[in-house]
């Protein structure tokens, strides 16, 4: 998955706006080849976090569909979809370093040209840097549950912030998220339906899109006969 193991977590605030980040900022294990990684790499496909709008075409050097991912995780899935989808650029969010130089590692590796990476607390980003109506879609793939009750406020998928990443999406783009969690997939499906931009694609939970690879653990839940839920909405017009 895409999922990062979680240790503990604290409230943060920032001089603006207080809000609960749904991740620690950790270093975890970092590889020597992640760090050659970051070191050589993320200078060219990264972008550093500033507090001003981000021109998406001149960040990619063209204009082309742009889909934000928020949590890669190590990034494979995000190297798989960019490279079968050379028609659009996906700007791509995470916080922890292992991953990050982990998709530099495939990027190199593979090739691949339409990835930007902005290692950054993804509420700050969308609030600071992403213009409203300039996404194309989102992807959101193995949110971490928080699974103990007494942590499901640090959710990332709540109505707050899915009332202003919906502003950031262009009428008609989608916003497409996956978890292997039930009671969370429950929790995305009614704050996605109670937003009142958002249209659902099926009557609750939807088949997982072809552009959207099964990982290795996911294919070994599925055996094990544990679930996974997709959905997939659709930003439309205000009345």
């Amino acid at each position: 998955m895409n999922r990062a193991p979680t240790i503990h977590m604290t409230d943060t605030t920032d001089l603006r706006n207080r809000h609960i980040r749904s991740f620690v900022l950790r270093q975890g294990h970092l590889s020597p080849a992640q760090q050659r990684a970051v070191d050589t790499l993320l200078p060219r496909y990264g972008i550093p976090y500033e507090n001003k709008p981000l021109n998406l075409d001149q960040a990619f050097g063209r204009s082309a569909p742009k889909i934000l991912e928020i949590g890669f995780g190590m990034g494979d899935s995000t190297a798989t979809i960019a490279q079968a989808h050379p028609e659009n650029d996906y700007l791509c969010l995470e916080v922890h370093t292992p991953g990050v130089g982990n998709l530099l590692k495939l990027i190199d590796a593979q090739q691949i040209s339409n990835i930007r990476i902005i290692q950054h607390d993804a509420v700050e980003v969308l609030r600071d840097m992403i213009a409203d109506g300039t996404l194309d879609g989102v992807h959101i793939f193995f949110p971490d549950p928080w699974h103990k009750a007494r942590h499901n406020k640090r959710r990332l998928i709540q109505s707050p912030f899915i009332a202003k990443l919906v502003q950031k999406i262009k009428p008609g783009g989608y916003i497409h998220a996956a978890t292997d969690w039930q009671d969370y997939a429950e929790q995305i499906l009614r704050v996605f339906s109670e937003e009142p931009l958002l249209e659902n694609t099926a009557a609750d939970y939807a088949p997982r899109p072809e552009y959207r690879p099964l990982t290795k653990f996911e294919q070994r839940g599925l055996r094990l006969g544990h679930g996974v839920w997709d959905l997939v909405f659709l930003r439309h017009s205000p009345d």
